[in-house]
């Protein structure tokens, strides 16, 4: 148990009052309102698992506990939390993100949280930050994370505006005069449009990416704080067409929006889901059924019927269609590239 004395935690609170403080007088001059909340929703999360290890240090092991962060949606994920538990007795306590900050912000609480754990499993809806995390010995050594089913970056288009034939065929196409004013998409530094723009970069190489956003940007898209809410503006008609996950689609096509998925072809992007156990996971016993549970085949088929999925099986090897990536790479360039993608996309 990590125990730390009065004047630590004194000065650790002053500490964080100083940069919240700080924080704060930076947000009142940004001229990014949705980024800098966006940013903000990171921070907290990120500095709310500070405090629980200053204030109170590590809490004793409670045999019918489990702690998950969940990068998935909510509502995928409290039914089947709840079976979890009716099955096995155990009460698992979820920590979310939000969508603004998608998988981003969990990401950086695990990681100041890598030498005093307090979550036990990981569920995230994209692979990019499970396989940051990883590399950087988040997890477990033996089985640390494994992947189930995909689902997938596509166009979106709004059926009253644009039908499949008149809709661009490829991303290329989006920089063309005639879509100007009339795209919307997720800010591209969090979750999976951060993957998807990264993969992007990988296949076509830096300078036709590098072009390609700055024609993007001439063309004066919507940047907005969300996949869900990219649906949205295209069904209102705000936008005429957006790059989002095929379940926002199945979510808005649900409620009735006009919308519609283009098919996927050598820009789309295929999305597992990723299960992990931490290193030194306060439940260890508890995390490895709640980590069995999770990737196993009653989830994988809840999550396909409720359109959270397109597969339950992991995306194939071999998908000529589709984006692959080589994450090795990918991941020893990441805080380069993530750092173009803030000066092309926040000046």
């Amino acid at each position: 148990m990590v125990v730390l004395s009065q004047e630590d935690r004194v000065n650790g609170l002053k500490g964080f009052v100083d940069f919240y403080t700080g924080f704060g007088r930076y947000a009142e001059s940004s001229k990014s309102v949705s980024f800098t909340a966006s940013l903000a929703s990171s921070l907290i999360c990120l500095l709310v698992g500070f405090l629980a290890v200053l204030l109170g240090g590590c809490s004793p092991s409670n045999s019918k506990v489990v702690t998950l962060y969940a990068a998935q949606d909510r509502e995928y994920v409290q039914p089947i939390i709840q079976e979890f538990s009716a099955r096995t007795g155990l009460r698992v306590d979820v920590v979310y993100d939000s969508e603004a900050v998608k998988t981003t912000a969990l990401a950086n609480r695990l990681l100041a949280e890598r030498n005093h754990p307090q979550c036990d499993v990981f569920w995230n809806n994209e692979e990019l930050r499970t396989r940051q995390l990883a590399a950087k010995d988040v997890f477990r050594s033996t089985n640390g994370w494994t992947s189930f089913g995909f689902r997938s970056r596509r166009m979106v288009i709004n059926t009253n505006l644009l039908s499949l034939a008149q809709a661009p065929a490829s991303l290329l196409e989006l920089t063309n005069q005639m879509w100007r004013g009339k795209v919307a998409l997720a800010f591209p530094l969090f979750g999976s449009t951060v993957t998807h723009f990264l993969a992007l970069r990988q296949a076509w190489g830096e300078t036709k990416w590098e072009e390609w956003c700055r024609a993007l940007i001439r063309n004066k898209p919507y940047l907005l704080d969300g996949n869900s809410v990219v649906v949205r503006q295209v069904s209102r008609g705000e936008a005429w067409i957006g790059l989002t996950d095929s379940d926002d689609i199945a979510a808005g096509q649900r409620e009735g929006m006009p919308v519609a998925a283009l098919p996927l072809n050598n820009d789309s992007l295929l999305l597992p889901n990723t299960i992990a156990i931490t290193r030194n996971a306060p439940h260890a016993a508890n995390a490895q059924r709640l980590f069995e549970f999770l990737h196993g085949p009653d989830v994988a088929g809840i999550l396909v019927q409720a359109h959270a999925l397109e597969s339950p099986a992991s995306p194939p090897e071999t998908q000529p269609e589709t984006l692959r990536v080589n994450w090795p790479p990918l991941l020893a360039e990441l805080k380069a590239s993530t750092a173009r993608l803030e000066q092309l996309f926040l000046r």
